[in-house]
C-alpha cells in the first residue's frame, strides 16, 4: 500500500516538474519573440530621419524597410527544416548571435547600401528565431487547451514588441542619433543567448531521411525572387522592365520545382500533404491575407502621423499604443474566445472587425481627430490580433506534431511573406494615388513636380528649396494628395480583409480538443525530477 502511495506522489512530482517546465520553456520563447518583434517594428519611426541623414533614392528606401522581411520570409522554410534535423535550440540560439551582430553594423552604418546589408543579417537571424519558437512552442503544449492559452501569451508579447518597438524608437529618436533603434537588440541578445542555452530544450524531428538541401535552397531563391519582383512593381518599375519580370519569372518557376521535387521524394522538407487540409491551408491563406492588408498600412500611418498632423516621432508612437494594448487584450482572451466561438467565427469576425476599423481611419484627413484614431485603432488591434490567433491555433493544431517545425516555418513564411508583398503592394496602391496630385501645381516646375511625386517627405525637401508661393504650394498640394492616397489604400486593404472573412468560413465550426503524446522536458529538470522520485 506504502509502495502504490509513494509511486503515486513520484508521478504527481513527475508531471508537476513537466508541468512546470513547459511554461519556464514559454518565457524563455517569448523573450526571443520580443527580440524579433521589436527588431520588426522599431525602424519605421525612423524612417523619416533615415531619409534625412542617408538620403536614400525611392528604392534603396523601400529596400532599407523591406529587405528584413524579404530575406526573413525567404529563409525560414530552409532554417525551420534544418532545425528539425541538427535541433531547434542550437539554430535558435546561433541565430541570437547573429541578431546581436548584425544590430551593432546597422547602428553605425554610414551609407544606404550598408544598412540594407545590415537589415539583409538581420532577416537571417529572425529566420533563425522565428520558426524555433513555434516549433518549440509546439512540441512542449501537446495538448490543444494548454497550447491556445500558449499561443495567446505568445502572441500577446508579440504585441507588446510592436509597441515597444515604436515608443522605444521614438524615445531614442528624441534624444540620440537614428542608429540607436538597433542597439536595443543587443542587451536582449546578450540576456537570451545565456537563458536560452541553460533552459530550453533541444527539440528535433523524428530525424528520417536527409535533409534535403536543394530543395530548401531552391524555397529560398523561390521566394526572394517572387517577393523581389513584386517589390520593383511597388517602387514604381516598369512591368516590363527585365529586372522586374526576370525575378517574377525564376521565382515561380522555383517555387513550382520545389512543390514536385517535395511530391517526388519520400522524406520531403516540407509534407504538402497538409495544404490538402482545409483548415491547415485556409490557415494559412488567412495569415497572407491579414498582413497583406495591414503591415502596409503601419508604415503609412507613421508617416501621416509625423509628416501629415506633425507629431515628433515619440508622440508617433504613443498614438500607436492604444493599437498594441487592443492586441494584447485579444491574445490573452484567445484562448477562452476560441473554445467558446471556435475558429470559424472568431476568424472571420477579427477579419470584419479589422475592416470596419480601417474603413473609420478613412474619415481621416489634414487635422488631428484623435477621439477617431483612438476607436479606430482599438478596433483594429482587437481585430487584426483575434485573426491571427485563430489562424496560428488552428494551422498549429492541425499539422501532426511530428511536422512542427514544417508547419512553423510555413506559418511565419506565410506572415513574412504577406508582410513583404503588403509593403510593396500597398506602397504601389500609395504612390500610384498619391503622384498625379503634385502635376500642375501652380508656380511648381514640372521637374520638382516629379521629384516631389516620388513621397510626401521628399515634396517637403522640394518646398523647402522652391520657398516662396510656390514652395507653399507644393507643400499644401503633397499633403493633401498624401491624405487621398491614403483613403484610397484603406479603401484597397478594407476589401482584401472582406475577402478574408469570407475564406475564413472554410475553418472548422468548432475546437476540437484531443490529447496528444510526446511533450518535451527539460533534460536537467527531467533528471532532477528523476533524482528525487528514487530518494
Amino acid at each position: 500500500m506504502s509502495g502504490t502511495t509513494t509511486a503515486a506522489a513520484a508521478l504527481r512530482r513527475r508531471a508537476a516538474g513537466a508541468g512546470a517546465n513547459r511554461w519556464v520553456v514559454l518565457v524563455v520563447l517569448c523573450v526571443s519573440l520580443l527580440l524579433v518583434a521589436v527588431d520588426a517594428t522599431v525602424l519605421h519611426v525612423a524612417v523619416p530621419a533615415v531619409t534625412e541623414d542617408l538620403r536614400p533614392g525611392g528604392i534603396e528606401l523601400l529596400w532599407i524597410v523591406d529587405i528584413y522581411p524579404l530575406v526573413c520570409a525567404s529563409l525560414l522554410i530552409l532554417f525551420g527544416t534544418l532545425g528539425d534535423r541538427v535541433g531547434r535550440r542550437r539554430v535558435l540560439l546561433l541565430g541570437y548571435a547573429l541578431f546581436g551582430v548584425a544590430s551593432g553594423m546597422a547602428a553605425l552604418a554610414d551609407n544606404a547600401p550598408v544598412l540594407i546589408v545590415a537589415r539583409a543579417l538581420l532577416g537571417v537571424g529572425g529566420a533563425m528565431i522565428m520558426p524555433a519558437t513555434l516549433s518549440i512552442l509546439r512540441q512542449v503544449f501537446p495538448d490543444r487547451r494548454e497550447r491556445a492559452l500558449a499561443i495567446g501569451i505568445w502572441s500577446a508579447v508579440a504585441a507588446v514588441g510592436a509597441a515597444v518597438g515604436p515608443l522605444l524608437g521614438g524615445f531614442l529618436l528624441e534624444h540620440f542619433w537614428w542608429g540607436s533603434v538597433f542597439l536595443v537588440n543587443i542587451p536582449l541578445m546578450l540576456v537570451s543567448l545565456p537563458v536560452g542555452r541553460l533552459l530550453l530544450p533541444e527539440s528535433k524531428g523524428d530525424g528520417t531521411g536527409p535533409w534535403d538541401v536543394v530543395g530548401a535552397l531552391m524555397a529560398a531563391a523561390g521566394l526572394f525572387g517572387m517577393v523581389l519582383g513584386v517589390k520593383r512593381l511597388g517602387g514604381g518599375e516598369p512591368v516590363e522592365s527585365l529586372l522586374t519580370v526576370l525575378p517574377l519569372v525564376a521565382g515561380a518557376g522555383l517555387l513550382v520545382a520545389f512543390v514536385r521535387r517535395q511530391r517526388r521524394r519520400a522524406h520531403p522538407l516540407v509534407d504538402l500533404k497538409m495544404f490538402a487540409r482545409p483548415a491547415f491551408s485556409t490557415s494559412v491563406g488567412c495569415i497572407v491575407l491579414a498582413m497583406l492588408a495591414l503591415v502596409g498600412l503601419e508604415l503609412i500611418a507613421a508617416q501621416y502621423l509625423q509628416l501629415v498632423l506633425a507629431l515628433s516621432p515619440l508622440e508617433t508612437g504613443l498614438r500607436l499604443l492604444p493599437l498594441t494594448f487592443a492586441a494584447m487584450a485579444a491574445g490573452l482572451a484567445g484562448a477562452r474566445m476560441l473554445r467558446r466561438f471556435g475558429p470559424r467565427r472568431m476568424v472571420s469576425v477579427g477579419f470584419c472587425l479589422t475592416a470596419v476599423a480601417v474603413l473609420l481611419l478613412t474619415a481621416l484627413g489634414r487635422t488631428d481627430d484623435w477621439p477617431l484614431m483612438l476607436a479606430a485603432f482599438v478596433l483594429l488591434g482587437f481585430g487584426l490580433e483575434t485573426t491571427l490567433f485563430g489562424a496560428y491555433e488552428s494551422m498549429l493544431s492541425e499539422a501532426p506534431q511530428e511536422q512542427a517545425g514544417g508547419a512553423a516555418a510555413i506559418g511565419e513564411t506565410s506572415y513574412q511573406l504577406g508582410a513583404g508583398i503588403g509593403i510593396a503592394l500597398l506602397g504601389s496602391v500609395m504612390n500610384a494615388a498619391y503622384a498625379p496630385g503634385l502635376s500642375g501645381v501652380s508656380g511648381v516646375p514640372e521637374s520638382a513636380s516629379s521629384s516631389a511625386g516620388h513621397s510626401l517627405g521628399e515634396a517637403y525637401e522640394v518646398a523647402a528649396q522652391l520657398g516662396g508661393a510656390a514652395g507653399a504650394a507644393l507643400r499644401h498640394a503633397a499633403r493633401d494628395a498624401f491624405v487621398h492616397g491614403l483613403h484610397v489604400t484603406l479603401l484597397v486593404s478594407a476589401g482584401l480583409l472582406l475577402l478574408g472573412a469570407v475564406m475564413a468560413l472554410r475553418l472548422p465550426r468548432t475546437m476540437q480538443c484531443e490529447e496528444e503524446a510526446g511533450a518535451v522536458e527539460v533534460p536537467a529538470q527531467r533528471d532532477a525530477t528523476e533524482s528525487r522520485v528514487s530518494v
